[in-house]
């Protein structure tokens, strides 16, 4: 009887360590998959000023606030800044005026300083160089559609696009294939309408800024928008 007990004792002790060890696993999967939910940032992007008369983008952050603004007096302008909720100036995305098929690029540099001939008033160097991979480089792979650079002189890309920005569907990775924030296109919840190309989402994942992820934006439009 007492063999018995002491068995009883053995299977109930661990059955009981059994559960806390699934409670603790369980625990740490809910506590990581809300750290992944709070890092990851989700922004849904509007292809319209806000401003009458004006072209540009209006950003809306998760929680329904005004994040970015982009208002453009002509369709396609050499030159476009990128300011936050409250007109404040962030980069400025400028593309020059001399272009050939060897130097089709654009370039981003912080805040507003660019003039509007595209050169920079306080000699500052742009913090990214963004080349458009052109159908005519036989031995790119075709899923990429452009290429990102610290600085016009780097020949080291730091970012690779592919996908379609046409089709709102573009994924850009890091050196080490990382992906680092995607677009993709804005469905309803009900029934999977799609809000057209005009409204889509720029996902955000941990580490990145995403006032860069929509200055890339900008310039994917550039490049591809009709």
């Amino acid at each position: 009887m007492l063999l018995l007990l002491k068995s009883k004792s053995r299977t109930v002790h661990h059955y009981q360590e059994e559960q806390e060890n699934n409670d603790d696993d369980n625990i740490i999967n809910i506590r990581n998959n809300r750290i992944n939910k709070l890092e990851s940032i989700s922004l849904t992007v509007w292809r319209k000023s806000l401003i009458f008369s004006c072209k540009g983008f209006t950003v809306i952050g998760s929680d329904g606030s005004l994040v970015y603004r982009v208002d453009n007096y002509t369709g396609r302008p050499h030159r476009i800044v990128l300011m936050d909720g409250s007109g404040e100036p962030i980069f400025t995305v400028c593309r020059p005026k001399k272009l050939s098929i060897v130097n089709n690029y654009w370039l981003i540099y912080e805040g507003d300083e660019v003039g509007k001939d595209g050169i920079n008033s306080s000699f500052k160097k742009p913090i990214f160089c963004v080349r458009k991979n052109l159908s005519i480089m036989k031995f790119t792979r075709p899923s990429v559609i452009a290429y990102v650079y610290n600085g016009v002189s780097e020949k080291k890309c730091v970012y690779v696009i592919e996908g379609s920005y046409e089709h709102r569907s573009c994924t850009v990775f890091d050196e080490s294939r990382k992906i680092v924030f995607e677009i993709k296109k804005k469905e309803c919840s009900r029934g999977g309408v799609s809000f057209g190309s005009e409204v889509f989402h720029l996902i955000v994942r941990p580490g990145i800024d995403s006032r860069f992820a929509m200055a890339i934006v900008l310039l994917l439009d550039q490049m591809f928008a009709p």
